[in-house]
Parts: C-alpha cells; structure tokens; sequence
C-alpha cells in the first residue's frame, strides 16, 4: 500500500523529533485583570502631591487627604477584582466578606470632591465630582459578588466544609509559591506550579461532590501541609547555600506527590461515576415496578 509523503516542512508534516513543549504550567490560567487600568488608579492622583505643598495650610491638608483617599481606592480596587477572580475561578465559593470594589467606588468619589473643593469651588462642583467619580468608578470596574455561588440546593453544612478545606488549600499552595520564590530556582518553581495543577484538579472535583471531601480531606489537609512544610525548609536551605542533593530530593518528592494525587483524583471521580450508575439502576428497577417499561436499556 502507498504511504503519503510527509516531513517536517509538508503542508500537514511536523517534525516528530522535537520536543513537545510542557504546557502543564499554563493549564487553566487565565490573564489578570487587575492590572492596566488599574495601575492607571496610582499614577492619576499624583499631580495633587505637587499642587498641595503649592498652596497654604487648609489646601496643603485638602489636597494630601484627596491624595491618600484616591491611592487607597486604587488598591481597594486591585484587591477587590483579586478577590472576584479567586470567586470566579471556583465552583462552589462565598462572596467576599468585604465589598472592596463598592468602598473603592466611595472612596472615588470621596477623594474628587476632597481634590474638587481645595481647588476653591463651592459645594456644588466638589459634590457634581463626587458623584460623577463613584458613578464613572462603579461602571468601569463593576460591583463585587453580592451572593454566594454554587450553594443553591445543597447542604449548607458540607459546603461550609468544603469552602473550609479549599480555603486552607489554597493558603497552602500561596505559601509554597511564596517560599519557593526565595530559592530563586525557576525549574523548581515550574514543576510547583504542575504539583499545583494536580492540587486544583482535586480541589474542583471535591468541590463537584462535597461527599469525596471525607475521602481527600487527608490529602488536602496532612499531605498538603507537609508538602507546605518541605518546601519552606528546602528554600530556607537553598538559599542559603544550593544543596543539588536536597534539590533532588525535593523535586522527586513533588513527582511523588503529584501521582499519588492524580490518582487519587481518578479514584474520586470513579467512585462519582459509580454512584452514577446505582442511582440509575435504582430508577429502572422503581419505574419498572411501576409497570413503566424503558426502551433504552443502559441509560449510562
């Protein structure tokens, strides 16, 4: 039989010598928001600095506390779109405990009336500045999540569990990055970031089923934490003086963990399938009896 031509550089040819590049990292990420328009926030209010010490007491103190309301709106403003892109990421999350984008929007508002009436206007203009800022603030970076997600119908006890968990998860995960960046070894902090991935896959399926919380919360809790605990001593250690056998050691045990959690991952989402799979027989047999006879035998 004829085989088709193909190399390297034919229409529908690639190259199976090279590397497949290791995408695991990216899996799932996202660009952030909180950047460009929100970094725009810190610089805008800077020229007050300058006019402020341009002009006597009573304007030199107006326009520093127009200054410091509006730079405190800024990073209300970058934390709050943080804080909605974590609740977006999950499944099941409550809403922030904070509204920081509406107190950003007041404190918008706030700090242009301040900056409005040490220019020497009356009360109307500084009061036109306040309202138009909160307004212009509240559209263009929007309201915080005013409700809980993912909570409509189930047990408010296991999802108060498993928002715990996840919760304590994610610090976990926060505190190998954040130690890990002081070894300042950018393969170890690549293959975190796939011993992560791995993490955030049980994270979601638990959060799927609050009922395989039981089986995980030892690998989410125990294992986790000392996964937590190693990378800390092996940072404090590595930067200290760069041990190749530790290093070895650590990244081994990150592969280690990373197959133990996949599996136990599969093992999970397995035994969802086969509660799957009871409650339909279950149905079958209950509509059977009820003299309901389905055409279609296998409903999985």
């Amino acid at each position: 039989m004829a085989q088709r031509f193909g190399g390297k550089y034919s229409p529908d040819g690639a190259d199976k010598g090279a590397p497949v590049p290791d995408r695991g990292a990216f899996r799932g990420a996202r660009r952030t928001r909180a950047g460009g328009r929100v970094n725009l926030l810190f610089f805008a209010p800077l020229p007050l600095a300058a006019r402020a010490f341009g002009a006597g007491p009573v304007e030199l103190a107006l326009n520093l506390a127009a200054l410091g309301t509006l730079l405190l709106a800024a990073w209300l403003t970058r934390e709050g779109i943080l804080a909605q892109e974590a609740y977006e990421a999950r499944k099941i999350a409550r809403r922030p405990a904070i509204p920081r984008k509406i107190f950003a929007s007041g404190l918008t508002g706030l700090g242009l009336g301040l900056a409005g009436y040490a220019s020497g206007g009356g009360v109307m203009e500084p009061l036109i500045y306040a309202t138009l800022g909160a307004v212009l603030h509240s559209f263009a970076f929007g309201l915080d999540p005013l409700k809980d997600k993912g909570m409509e119908g189930v047990d408010s006890f296991q999802t108060d569990r498993v928002a715990r968990v996840v919760d304590q998860a994610e610090d976990y995960l926060r505190g190998m990055t954040e130690a890990l960046k002081r070894a300042g070894d950018r393969q170890a902090e690549t293959r975190l970031e796939r011993f992560q991935i791995t993490v955030r896959d049980m994270l979601r399926t638990v959060e799927d089923d609050p009922r395989d919380l039981t089986a995980a919360r030892k690998y989410l809790g125990v294992y986790l934490m000392g996964a937590r605990d190693a990378t800390v001593k092996f940072a404090d250690l590595h930067a200290r003086a760069p041990n190749p056998a530790a290093r070895d050691k650590y990244l081994a045990l990150l592969g280690d963990l990373e197959q133990n959690f996949t599996a136990k991952t599969r093992a999970l989402m397995q035994d969802s399938s086969t509660d799957l799979d009871i409650e339909i027989d279950v149905l079958r047999d209950r509509l059977e009896r009820e003299g309901v006879h389905l055409e279609t035998k296998d409903l999985a």
